[in-house]
C-alpha cells in the first residue's frame, strides 16, 4: 500500500492535503489574557439564510420520522388477540420488537439532526513552544512491516515545532532490527518486553495490548513531557501536525485533541466504502462534540495532555481503549483549575492512513469496534455517565447508539420475520403500500440531511461530488457483524482480537471470511422455506427476509467480482512482464508537500470565513 499525499505546489505548505489540511481556518495568534478555545458554528458559516434552511430541513426530518413511528405503532394497527396463545405471545413480542427498533431508528435520526445543528470547528491558534512534546507510535514485529513503520517515523521527524519534540517507537517485541532502524532514523526506542511489571494479565499494563504498551511508556518516561502526539503505525503524519493540534493546549482544561481518520488506499470497494462510512462521525458528530467539549478520543491520531491521563490512571483496559479513556477523562475535573476536562476535535487532516483492504480485515475491525462499545455499555459506560455535566451525557448516549441500533435492528428483524414466516404472527397490521410510501418519505428526508451535510466532508480521498452511498451501503452490509458482536457480548463469549495485518500481509479473502454472514443466510433461507411449506409466504411477508438475504450474500458477491482475473496484455518480446499483483510503491514521506498534482486531492469543502459575531468560547 502506498499513501499518496501529493498536492498542487501552491498548497504544499499545509502538509500536501490542500484545503483539507486547513479546514478549521488559518492559524491565529492567541488573544491577550486567559485563553479558552473558541469555535465557529458550521451551519452559520454560509450566512443566516443557510442556517435557517438547515434548521427547517432538520426539523422536518425529525417531525416526519416521529409521525411515521406514531402511525406505525398506533393501536389501530395491532392484530386481533383471539388466536392460540402461542401466536398471541408472538404478536406481543413482535409489537415490542418493532417499537424498540423504530425507537432506536428515531434516536439515530435525532442524533444526526442535532449534530448537524451543533457542529462547529475550533479556531486554530499557534502552539505554545514551551510544551515538552513526545510523538509516539507502536510496532508489533511480524504484524506491522518494518518499512511501513519507517515511513511513519520519517514523517514524524519532519513535523514542525519550535519547542522540544522527541519521536518514540514503542516496540512490543524488542527486536534488534527495530532498534537498528530507530538508531538510523534518529528515533528513541522503548520496549516493555521482559519487564514483569509492564506485562500483566489484566489492568493498565495488560500484556499484548495497545493501552498496556502506552501505559508502560507513560510510567517510564511520561514525566518528561507535557503532551504526547500519537498515530497508529499505518498512519503518516503531515509536517503541520503540531501546528494544527497543539495550540488548543493553551487552554489549561484541554485534555486531548483529535483529528479525522482518513484512508488513502482507496483502490478497492472495501476501502472506498469504509472511508465513506466514516463520514457522519468524523464530519458531523465529532464536530458536534465540540459544542459540549466532549469530542471522542480516537486512537488513530491525537494529542493528549499527560496530566489528564494521570487523573484516570492512564489509558483504560478496554477493547476500545480510546473511547473508554475519553469517557473517563471527561468524567473528571482538572485539579489545577477545578474545571471539567475538555476535548477538541479539529477537522484538519493531520495524518493519512491505511484502511482495511479486504472484507476479512474490515469485518475484524468492525467486530472489534462494536464489541468494545457493547462491553462499555454493559457496565463502565453507565457508571461514568452520571459524572458528566450538562448535556454531555446526552451526547455520549447518542454516539453510543449506532452499533446497538444496527445490531438490534438485524436480530429483532430476523426474529420477527421468522415468527411471521413460521407462525403467521404479524404483530402489526398495516397496508403494505401505505407503509412503503411513508417509510420511503421518512428515509428520503434522512437522506436529504445526510447529503446536505456532505459539503462538510473532511476526507480528501472521496470523490468531490459523491453523495456517500458507499458508506451507507457499507453500514447495512456490516449489520450481521454488529449482530454477532452483540450476541457474543450478551453470551459473555471471550473476545479474541489480533493486530490487523498490514500492507503485504493483509488478509486475502476466503470463504471463511464470510462465515458469520453465511450463517445468517442459512437461517433466513430456512425461515423462507418453512413459510412456503406452511402457506404463510406472500410478497409483503417476504420483503424483509429476501432483502436481508441479499445483505448477507452481497459481500461475498462483491469479493468474487473484484477477485475475478483480469486480462493482462502480453509483454513485448525481450521484456519482463510485471505481475498483475505487483505495485509501484512511492515513498509517501517524499510526496508530502512536493507539489505533485493529484485529482484525488480536489474537493468541495471550503475553509470557513470567521465573522466576529460567530466566534464563541465553550464555558
Amino acid at each position: 500500500m502506498s499513501i499518496d499525499l501529493s498536492c498542487p505546489s501552491e498548497q504544499a505548505d499545509d502538509g500536501g492535503l490542500g484545503r483539507f489540511g486547513v479546514l478549521a481556518g488559518p492559524l491565529t495568534e492567541p488573544p491577550d489574557g486567559p485563553y479558552r478555545v473558541r469555535f465557529q458554528r458550521l451551519h452559520t458559516a454560509g450566512g443566516r439564510g443557510r442556517a435557517i434552511r438547515t434548521g427547517l430541513i432538520i426539523t422536518l426530518n425529525v417531525a416526519v420520522e416521529v409521525a411515521f413511528v406514531l402511525w406505525l405503532l398506533s393501536p389501530d394497527h395491532h392484530p386481533d388477540f383471539d388466536n392460540p396463545w402461542q401466536i398471541n405471545v408472538a404478536n406481543v413480542f413482535v409489537i415490542g420488537a418493532v417499537t424498540l427498533v423504530e425507537g432506536m431508528r428515531l434516536i439515530n435520526v435525532f442524533s444526526l439532526s442535532l449534530a448537524s445543528l451543533l457542529a462547529r470547528d475550533p479556531v486554530p491558534v499557534m502552539p505554545d513552544p514551551s510544551l515538552r512534546v513526545a510523538f509516539l507510535t507502536t510496532i508489533v514485529p511480524g504484524k506491522e512491516p518494518l518499512e511501513m513503520v519507517r515511513t511513519t517515523l520519517r514523517a514524524a521527524r519532519r513535523i514542525r515545532y519550535e519547542g522540544r519534540l522527541d519521536v518514540w517507537l514503542l516496540d512490543e517485541g524488542d527486536s534488534d532490527e527495530v532498534r537498528e532502524m530507530c538508531a538510523a532514523e534518529g528515533v528513541r526506542h522503548f520496549s516493555r518486553k521482559g519487564v514483569e511489571q509492564y506485562n500483566q494479565a489484566h489492568g493498565a499494563f495488560k500484556a499484548r495490548t495497545k493501552h498496556g504498551n502506552y501505559n508502560a511508556w507513560l510510567d517510564a518516561h511520561g514525566y518528561r513531557y507535557d503532551v504526547f502526539m500519537s498515530v497508529d503505525p499505518d498512519h503518516v503524519p503531515t509536517p503541520d501536525y503540531a501546528d494544527r493540534m497543539l495550540g488548543y493546549f493553551r487552554d489549561p482544561d484541554t485534555a486531548f485533541v483529535v483529528g479525522p481518520q482518513c484512508y488513502a488506499n482507496v483502490d478497492n470497494f472495501v476501502t472506498r466504502a469504509a472511508e465513506s462510512q466514516q463520514f457522519p462521525f468524523h464530519s458531523v458528530i465529532q464536530r458536534a462534540g465540540n459544542a459540549y467539549g466532549v469530542a471522542m478520543l480516537v486512537g488513530t491520531n491525537n494529542a493528549v495532555r499527560i496530566d489528564a491521563l494521570g487523573c484516570v490512571g492512564g489509558l483504560m483496559d478496554s477493547i476500545t481503549e480510546d473511547f473508554a479513556t475519553g469517557l473517563a477523562i471527561h468524567s473528571r475535573r482538572n485539579p489545577e483549575t477545578g474545571g471539567r476536562w475538555r476535548s477538541v476535535y479539529t477537522p484538519d487532516v493531520v495524518a493519512v492512513g491505511e484502511g482495511p483492504s479486504s472484507w476479512a480485515d474490515y469485518f475484524s475491525q468492525q467486530l472489534r469496534w462494536s464489541r468494545g462499545t457493547f462491553e462499555l455499555l454493559r457496565g463502565p459506560f453507565w457508571r461514568r455517565l452520571h459524572r458528566l455535566s450538562g448535556l454531555r451525557p446526552l451526547h455520549y448516549v447518542l454516539i453510543a447508539t449506532f452499533y446497538p441500533s444496527m445490531a438490534l435492528g438485524w436480530v429483532l428483524g430476523l426474529i420477527n420475520a421468522t415468527l411471521y414466516l413460521t407462525l403467521g404472527a404479524s404483530g402489526i397490521v398495516v397496508p403494505p403500500t401505505v407503509w412503503l410510501a411513508l417509510y420511503v418519505d421518512a428515509t428520503l428526508f434522512q437522506l436529504w440531511v445526510y447529503v446536505r451535510n456532505r459539503r462538510h466532508n473532511v476526507s480528501p480521498f472521496e470523490d468531490e461530488d459523491s453523495p456517500g452511498l458507499r458508506g451507507m451501503v457499507m453500514s447495512v452490509l456490516a449489520s450481521p457483524i454488529y449482530a454477532a458482536s452483540l450476541l457474543a457480548t450478551v453470551l459473555r463469549m471471550p473476545a479474541r482480537f489480533v493486530v490487523t495485518a498490514k500492507d503485504a500481509a493483509s488478509t486475502r479473502d476466503s470463504l471463511r471470511a464470510f462465515w458469520r454472514h453465511l450463517i445468517w443466510a442459512l437461517l433466513l433461507v430456512g425461515a423462507i422455506v418453512v413459510a412456503f411449506c406452511e402457506g404463510y409466504a406472500n410478497v409483503d411477508v417476504l420483503m424483509w427476509p429476501v432483502f436481508a438475504l441479499l445483505i448477507t450474500i452481497t459481500p461475498l458477491l462483491v469479493s468474487w467480482l473484484e477477485s475475478a482475473p483480469e486480462a493482462v496484455e502480453p509483454a513485448p518480446a525481450g521484456t519482463d512482464a510485471p505481475s498483475p499483483h505487483s505495485e509501484v510503491r512511492p515513498d509517501p514521506v517524499a510526496e508530502i508537500g512536493t507539489g505533485i498534482t493529484a485529482e484525488s486531492m480536489s474537493g468541495s469543502a471550503a475553509v470557513p470565513e470567521f465573522a466576529p459575531g460567530d466566534l464563541e468560547s465553550v464555558s
